[in-house]
């Protein structure tokens, strides 16, 4: 499963749920994707969000080393220099969740 983990309002959000079906289109990967409210900052907390959009497959995030990160807030996330993440993070990631592929 894909996870969209987002504040409301955030300019990357839409790009980042498209970005993810035509992944899973050219995949052939019938996943779902849940897109999950950040509503304050218990929430992103609770939820080790490290800004908005994140997306996480099976649980994990797509970009590895976001786990060395320890501040969580309702921000805006950049994947390099874009507020949306590279194709290849989402495709790396749900190739090895399908064990097609291991993760670097």
């Amino acid at each position: 499963m894909i996870q969209i983990l987002y504040f409301e309002g955030c300019p990357n959000r839409d790009a980042t749920v498209a970005l993810a079906r035509n992944v899973l289109s050219a995949l052939g990967m019938a996943e779902e994707i849940e897109e999950v409210e950040v509503r304050d900052q218990e929430d992103a907390e609770r939820l080790r969000f490290p800004g908005s959009p994140t997306v996480r497959v099976n649980g994990v995030d797509i970009e590895p080393d976001i786990y060395s990160r320890t501040h969580f807030a309702l921000a805006c996330r950049t994947y390099g220099t874009s507020g949306v993440p590279p194709r290849e993070l989402l495709v790396v990631a749900l190739e090895h969740a399908s064990g097609k592929q291991s993760r670097p």
